[in-house]
C-alpha cells in the first residue's frame, strides 16, 4: 500500500475490534456466544477470551494486506491498480469490525439482531463491492481469481476477471436480497451457491480460454 491515509485507516480499522473488546471485556458475560447456526441460533458459546482471538484477526491481515504486494514477483502491476487494491482492503477489515459490533451487541443484548440476517447481508454488500472491483485487478499472485491460466496470460487473466466479477456481482445482490426477504436457512444456500458459482465457473472458464488461444 502507498497512500499514507490509506494505511493509517487500514490500521485504525484492523485494531477497532481489539480496541471495542477491550473497552466491553469487564462487563461482558464469562460465556458468549461465538457461532450461530443457519437458522439464526446460537450453536456454540465460549469463553469471553476467545474474542481476543476474534480481534486479532484484524492485525494480522492488515500486515498481509500492507506488505504483501511488496514480496509480488508481479509487484509493479499493483502500480496500474493499487487505488482499488487500497479499497479492497479498506472494506474488509471494515466487514470484520463490523461482525465483531454485532458480536458484541448479542454479547449484552442477546436476540437483539438476527445475526444470520445481519451478516449475510453484510457479505451481500461485501460482494457486490468486490465484483465492481475484480474488472480493474491485474494480474498478481496474492489477490484475484490466481490460476495456472489467468497467472500465464494477461489476455486469460482480464477475461476471467471480468466474467468473475460479473458473477460476484449478480452472487451479491442475490445474498443481499434473500437476506432482506427470505428465511435464513434460504439465505444460506444462496449464499453459498452463488459463492462457488463465481469461483468455479470463471476458474473453470480460464482453462478453456487458455487451451483455445494456445492450443492443445
Amino acid at each position: 500500500m502507498k497512500s499514507k491515509r490509506s494505511i493509517a485507516a487500514l490500521w485504525l480499522l484492523a485494531l477497532l475490534p481489539l480496541v471495542l473488546v477491550a473497552v466491553c471485556y469487564t462487563r461482558l458475560p464469562d460465556r458468549v456466544p461465538m457461532h450461530w447456526g443457519i437458522d439464526g441460533a446460537v450453536n456454540r458459546y465460549g469463553g469471553k477470551s476467545e474474542l481476543w482471538l476474534m480481534g486479532a484477526l484484524g492485525p494480522v491481515l492488515a500486515l498481509l494486506l500492507q506488505f504483501l504486494p511488496r514480496l509480488d514477483p508481479k509487484k509493479r502491476n499493483y502500480e496500474r491498480f493499487h487505488t482499488y487494491y487500497e479499497a479492497a482492503a479498506l472494506v474488509i477489515m471494515a466487514f470484520l469490525a463490523v461482525v465483531m459490533g454485532v458480536v458484541l451487541v448479542e454479547c449484552f443484548r442477546p436476540g437483539t439482531l438476527s445475526v444470520g440476517r445481519v451478516v449475510s447481508a453484510l457479505a451481500g454488500l461485501l460482494f457486490l463491492f468486490l465484483g465492481n472491483l475484480m474488472g480493474k485487478v491485474k494480474p498478481n499472485f496474492f489477490l484475484g481469481i490466481r490460476t495456472p491460466w489467468t497467472i500465464s496470460d494477461p489476455d486469460v487473466w482480464n477475461r476471467t476477471h471480468r466474467l468473475g466479477g460479473g458473477l460476484f456481482f449478480l452472487c451479491g445482490l442475490a445474498t443481499l436480497a434473500s437476506a432482506l426477504l427470505l428465511p435464513g436457512a434460504v439465505t444460506f444456500w444462496v449464499l453459498m451457491g452463488g459463492v462457488l458459482t463465481a469461483a468455479l465457473v470463471p476458474a473453470a472458464m480460464s482453462y478453456l480460454w487458455y487451451r483455445k488461444k494456445t492450443g492443445p
